[in-house]
């Protein structure tokens, strides 16, 4: 049950996008087979008007979806400079406080999307063109909310445990390899030293005599 859990929202995610790049590539084709005319008494009875609703309440979900997992996989944007300089038991209590305070603030959002989503379930508010119930496509604000402060929650008691966060893995974006990265203070040392010249070298090769010294001087 927890593997299930912890892949939701990736399985969703897949399955939304997937559907939606199906639909918008129909709708598209569908579009343009109109002006064809060999195809457009074929396509005539094709009715496509719903694709760009449906799309749109899909990307919707997307984002709901997509935040939770944010937070379980820590690709949220945060500014931690100041935290990082703490202590570390100040820091932990700081990292709790802000993990718990998030899950607050879902928990909340849910809790009022739950009751916006009863009141207009009692009503007949009904999409343009997939007449599709309205509170439906508004389930997305308590479902995605919920999921977020229960990936808070998750994350906090991880922390407790473990004391570790979870970080975003750079190891499949190009360019990101280990011996690639620097400090900024190197980085600073790389720019002047680029901009001053090195010795007539290109600066492919001035960066691969670089990575030689390094290696010589770590070895």
């Amino acid at each position: 049950m927890l593997k299930f859990l912890d892949h939701l929202e990736e399985w969703l995610i897949a399955f939304l996008m997937g559907a939606a790049t199906l639909l918008i590539f129909v709708a598209v084709v569908h579009r343009y087979g109109m002006g064809i005319d060999a195809l457009q008494p074929y396509l005539t009875h094709i009715h496509l008007s719903w694709a760009q609703e449906l799309c749109i309440y899909m990307f919707v979900w997307m984002a709901k979806f997509g935040a939770a997992y944010g937070v379980r996989t820590g690709i949220h944007v945060g500014v931690d400079v100041l935290i990082n300089k703490l202590s570390t038991p100040n820091r932990n209590k700081f990292v709790i406080f802000g993990l718990m305070a998030g899950a607050l603030f879902t928990a909340t959002v849910g809790t009022l999307g739950a009751d916006f989503v009863w009141e207009i379930g009692h009503t007949e508010q009904t999409s343009a063109d997939l007449e599709l119930p309205m509170w439906i496509v508004y389930l997305a604000i308590p479902v995605g909310s919920y999921l977020m402060c229960f990936r808070f929650l998750q994350v906090a008691w991880n922390f407790i445990r473990t004391g570790e966060l979870p970080h975003h893995d750079h190891s499949h974006v190009e360019g990101m390899d280990d011996e690639d990265e620097v400090s900024i203070g190197e980085a600073i040392q790389i720019a002047e030293e680029r901009e001053h010249g090195h010795a007539g070298l290109s600066d492919e090769a001035w960066d691969k005599q670089r990575r030689d010294d390094d290696k010589e001087n770590k070895s």
